[in-house]
């Protein structure tokens, strides 16, 4: 699934654990993202595609297959300097991706840190072998990883955050906080475009 023109920097956009690519997340960021001069790739893992098949929730597949895909969809691309990313699960595997190949640069929406209820096993190894920048937008509160455990990481200086007041793992703050998640929403759509401009321009 493609948004933008073609002579546009692409953005390779991988979907979370639990919504597909076409789910109301992966759809405002994506049309937000084009809207602002970015082509935006999306693309689903083995799972998701055949729980779309068959109707049947599915667990993702393991670690090596998701990795494995997303290299095939980034060769049968052949976009050169394609920045990488996603939601959730989709931005850590872009992120150990990174690891072993160049990309101008990773944006993720919603770093799952650590998983629901497990902060002490922290999903950060990796980051000290990234050369390219790295731009995360997390919720305050997020439930994988919120502002107050993540200031006790220590992570690589080219890991740069935009923190959303009161945002949970999709950047929703509550109401009673003041803000509205399409706010959050557009400003992160805004800092991720700036962000794929000035790294693929660079």
């Amino acid at each position: 699934m493609i948004n933008g023109d073609e002579g546009c920097p692409t953005f390779v956009f991988a979907h979370g654990a639990g919504a597909a690519m076409d789910s109301d997340f992966m759809e405002t960021v994506a049309l937000g993202l084009s809207a602002q001069g970015i082509r935006v790739v999306r693309f689903e893992f083995p799972y998701m595609q055949q729980k779309r098949e068959t109707g049947k929730r599915r667990p993702p597949d393991r670690q090596p297959i998701l990795l494995d895909y997303f290299r095939e969809v980034l060769d049968e691309l052949q976009v050169e300097n394609p920045v990488i990313g996603g939601k959730s699960m989709g931005g850590r595997m872009a992120t150990i991706l990174a690891t072993e190949m160049s990309v101008p640069g990773i944006a993720v929406f919603g770093y799952p840190f650590h998983a629901l209820g497990k902060p002490e096993k922290v999903r950060i190894d990796h980051f000290c072998q990234l050369s390219a920048p790295v731009l995360i937008c997390q919720g305050e509160r997020d439930a994988m990883g919120n502002q107050s455990d993540v200031a006790q990481y220590r992570l690589p200086e080219q890991v740069r955050f935009e923190w959303y007041a009161d945002g949970d793992h999709d950047l929703k703050p509550r109401k009673a906080s003041g803000y509205t998640h399409q706010a959050h929403l557009d400003h992160a759509i805004n800092r991720v475009s700036q962000f794929i401009h000035e790294v693929t321009s660079a």
